[in-house]
């Protein structure tokens, strides 16, 4: 609205006072609209400011993690997260989920496929079970390979590599750092992951049976058998946006590290109770949250003469 109006000056020869009242309305009513329409604009300035603060590191980070991190200063400012989303969509910053699935995994090959231990496991501790795999990031002109390793408890990446192949050095990399990087070495741990060759090969085998790693394999060709490592994938990917990146290798190796660290040491997870993974992998005492449809038989509906 024009200064001049703000000021009660006349606009195009009327006095507010005047403009009201053919509009039926009191001057102190217009006053008031206008005094709670800049506060509500000084306020979602200020949320802005805060929520591109936190996706300057996280640059696709949800509406509800954004929330929880910043939830108090935002109860400060009587702000809600049914409000934090309205002002997100006015200025059409909501985001909205990307799909995309690209095949990695070679699962016909000569290897002895093992067995899947983890399918019906109660997973109750950080390193009882980790989770591994490949995923392209990159241009479709400029293809790199990211190798991680996962714990499937706390949701921490333990290891991971950046390569240009899908040979099996880039996955032992990954291995070596995150077994290097336990904090229960003591502790009975699986190593689950697909059929790919990197993972079934001899080498690989024998380097998991060094260091006291049990082996378990999907037993489906579903990229969603294998689903906190997809899950992880997707997250690295599209919230840090590493998937379209035309950078080279060294640069991604750089990109790849600060992501992953802010990924480990910031980023909540719901599954976990809103903690971080590195929070999450310090304790054992908070339950995670799994998302699998109960599978109800249909003999359990049935009536029984």
């Amino acid at each position: 609205m024009p200064r001049a109006v703000r000021q009660g000056k006349e606009v195009t020869g009327s006095p507010i006072g005047q403009i009201c009242g053919l509009l039926g309305i009191s001057r102190q009513m217009y006053y008031r609209r206008n005094w709670r329409k800049e506060k509500c604009q000084k306020s979602a300035s200020e949320v802005m400011r805060i929520v591109d603060g936190i996706r300057l590191e996280m640059p696709r980070i949800g509406t509800r993690k954004v929330y929880y991190l910043c939830r108090d200063k935002f109860r400060a400012m009587h702000v809600g997260r049914d409000k934090l989303n309205r002002i997100l969509k006015a200025n059409h910053l909501l985001q909205k989920p990307l799909r995309s699935y690209h095949v990695t995994t070679n699962s016909h090959h000569r290897f002895h496929v093992h067995k899947n231990l983890v399918g019906n496991l109660d997973i109750s501790r950080p390193e009882q079970v980790w989770v591994s795999d490949i995923t392209y990031i990159g241009s479709r002109q400029n293809n790199l390979y990211l190798a991680l390793v996962t714990d499937a408890y706390s949701k921490r990446i333990m290891g991971y590599d950046l390569s240009k192949s899908l040979d099996t050095q880039g996955a032992l990399r990954a291995l070596s750092m995150a077994n290097r990087n336990r904090d229960y070495p003591e502790k009975l741990l699986i190593h689950h992951s697909d059929r790919g060759i990197q993972y079934c090969s001899d080498i690989y085998q024998k380097r998991l049976r060094r260091y006291g790693i049990l082996t378990s394999m999907t037993e489906k060709y579903d990229p969603y058998a294998n689903a906190v490592a997809e899950r992880v994938n997707g997250i690295l990917k599209q919230e840090f946006q590493l998937e379209n990146l035309n950078l080279d290798i060294q640069q991604m190796k750089n990109v790849v590290k600060d992501a992953i660290s802010i990924y480990n040491s910031k980023r909540p997870h719901c599954s976990c109770e809103m903690l971080t993974p590195m929070q999450m992998h310090a304790q054992c005492d908070v339950r995670i949250k799994t998302y699998k449809k109960e599978n109800h038989n249909k003999v359990d509906l049935a009536v029984i003469p």
